[in-house]
């Protein structure tokens, strides 16, 4: 459901919460909602990422055809039509990993909308994200954890009084079999309000900065589990689990 201005109920004591795109108004949802992200490159022969709701329909799609496992210096975001969404092009030379967003196709002398970088040269940290709005506001996010690992949450730091969770990356679980699939397999947890197009245009740079996961350093899954990823068909393991710190869903719930 599109979001225009997010309302909490007097009763509950709440204040008005009003929510604003940042890529896609029609990736703002008024609920906690859940996508399975799909990466393609062991998939198909194509390199990119598949992105579906709870009801299996397609959201967004990656698609680009350059050597899997290689960096790519630029990557469409489109919806499931295929239109174009958003542009995230990596800035060179950058030694914190620096990558740009763009509305749409980017053009020729057109102004980013957001921009992503590493918070330190050396060693695993934290990314750093800043948003641009018409007024020349910046608008803070920071994401924490390992994405290597598909655990990592994303906080807007704008406020000056705490950190607030907008979205989060987890390791998925066959709700039928009661087992956790392979890292090309994850979920995206997309709090009220925040544009879903925008989180997932994250995890595209952060995909990147992370390059290949199945080095000896981050890779520390058995052949089962692997084994598991391979077989298992993503689409069919979409499930309704609720977004928490361990991601558990029961043998007994529903696909």
């Amino acid at each position: 459901m599109k979001l225009q201005n997010l309302m909490n109920s007097e009763e509950k004591g709440t204040m008005i919460k009003e929510a604003a795109h940042i890529v896609n108004e029609n990736s703002v949802f008024q609920e906690e909602t859940q996508l399975t992200v799909r990466k393609t490159s062991l998939f198909s022969p194509g390199d990119g990422f598949s992105v579906y709701d709870c009801k299996g329909e397609v959201v967004f799609r990656v698609d680009s055809y350059g050597h899997s496992g290689h960096e790519q210096d630029e990557l469409v975001l489109m919806d499931a039509s295929g239109k174009c969404l958003l542009t995230v092009r990596r800035k060179r030379p950058s030694l914190h990993h620096r990558w740009e967003g763009y509305v749409g196709e980017r053009r020729e002398g057109q102004k980013p909308i957001f921009s992503v970088k590493r918070s330190s040269i050396i060693g695993k940290s934290s990314v750093t994200v800043e948003v641009y709005n018409h007024h020349d506001h910046v608008e803070e996010y920071q994401v924490d954890g390992l994405f290597s690992q598909r655990c990592c949450t994303f906080y807007n730091t704008s406020s000056v009084m705490s950190k607030e969770v907008v979205a989060e990356v987890k390791r998925k679980v066959d709700a039928a079999n009661n087992v956790l699939l392979g890292k090309d397999v994850f979920t995206l947890c997309v709090k009220p309000g925040f544009d879903a197009a925008f989180a997932m245009g994250l995890v595209l740079v952060l995909d990147q900065i992370n390059g290949n996961t199945s080095s000896s350093d981050d890779d520390d899954d058995g052949s089962e589990e692997n084994l598991v990823s391979s077989v298992l068909d993503p689409i069919t393991t979409i499930n309704d689990d609720k977004c928490n710190n361990n991601n558990h869903v029961s043998p007994d719930s529903h696909i």
